[in-house]
C-alpha cells in the first residue's frame, strides 16, 4: 500500500513538472506577442531584452522529456480508460467552458494580458488537459509510439549536447525570474496572474538545475524499436 502511494506521488510529481513546462510556454506566448506585436519592453529595467523569454521557453520545452519520463517509468495502472483519454476529455470540456463562460475567443486565449479568474480557469484546465493528454500519448497507437521512439533516438545522439544546453538555459530562466521579481517589487499589489508568472519561471529554473544534477538527458537510453514497428 506504502509504495503504491509513493508511485502514485511520483506521478503526480511528473505531471506537475509537465504542467509547468506548458504554463511556462503559455506565459512566455502571451509576454512575446506583447514585445512584437505592440513594442513593449517587459519588466525594464531589470530584463535587458525580451528576445530572452525564448531561452526560458527552450529551458521548458528541455524539461519535458525528462519530467516524463520520470512517470513513464511507473507502473499506475488505469482507471477505466488510458488517461490521454481523461486528457481529450479535459480538453474538449475546457473549449466548451471558454466559448461558452467567457468573451475570449479559443486562438486569442494564450495571446491575452487577463486577470479575469474565468479565462484562467479555462486557461489553467485546458493546459491540464494537454498535460494528460502528451504524458500518454504514446498509448494512443503504436504508429505514433513508433514515431516517439525514433524522435527520442534522434536527440540521444544529441543528448550531451542537451544536457550543457539545459544548464545554461537554466541559468538565464534564473536571471529572468529575478528581473521579474524586482520589476514587481515596486508594484503595491500582486495580482495572481502575477504570482503565477514569477513561480512558473522559478520552478522552470530549478527544474533545469536538478535535471542538470541528476544528469537526466545523459541517462536517455535510444529505445528498442521492434520490427514491427518498421
Amino acid at each position: 500500500m506504502g509504495c503504491s502511494i509513493i508511485v502514485y506521488i511520483k506521478k503526480t510529481f511528473s505531471l506537475a513538472l509537465i504542467l509547468n513546462s506548458f504554463i511556462t510556454l503559455a506565459t512566455i506566448t502571451g509576454i512575446l506577442y506583447g514585445v512584437y506585436h505592440s513594442n513593449w519592453k517587459p519588466y525594464a529595467p531589470y530584463l535587458i531584452s525580451g528576445n530572452l523569454f525564448l531561452v526560458v521557453a527552450a529551458a521548458a520545452l528541455i524539461n519535458i522529456f525528462p519530467s516524463a519520463a520520470i512517470g513513464r517509468c511507473l507502473h499506475t495502472g488505469r482507471l477505466w480508460f488510458h488517461h490521454y483519454v481523461y486528457g481529450a476529455f479535459v480538453l474538449l470540456s475546457s473549449a466548451f467552458y471558454i466559448i461558452a463562460f467567457t468573451s475570449v475567443s479559443l486562438v486569442a486565449l494564450f495571446l491575452i494580458n487577463s486577470s479575469n479568474i474565468a479565462v484562467n480557469a479555462g486557461r489553467f484546465f485546458a493546459l491540464t488537459g494537454l498535460t494528460l493528454f502528451i504524458d500518454d500519448l504514446p498509448d494512443v497507437s503504436k504508429r505514433i509510439e513508433s514515431t516517439l521512439n525514433k524522435i527520442k533516438a534522434g536527440f540521444c545522439h544529441i543528448r550531451k549536447a542537451i544536457y550543457i544546453l539545459q544548464l545554461i538555459t537554466g541559468s538565464i530562466s534564473l536571471y529572468v525570474f529575478l528581473a521579474v521579481v524586482l520589476s514587481f517589487s515596486h508594484k503595491t499589489s500582486l495580482t495572481i496572474s502575477n504570482f503565477l508568472t514569477m513561480s512558473t519561471f522559478l520552478i522552470t529554473s530549478i527544474t533545469s538545475f536538478a535535471l542538470v544534477k541528476r544528469k537526466a538527458w545523459l541517462k536517455i537510453t535510444p529505445p528498442q524499436i521492434s520490427q514491427s514497428q518498421h
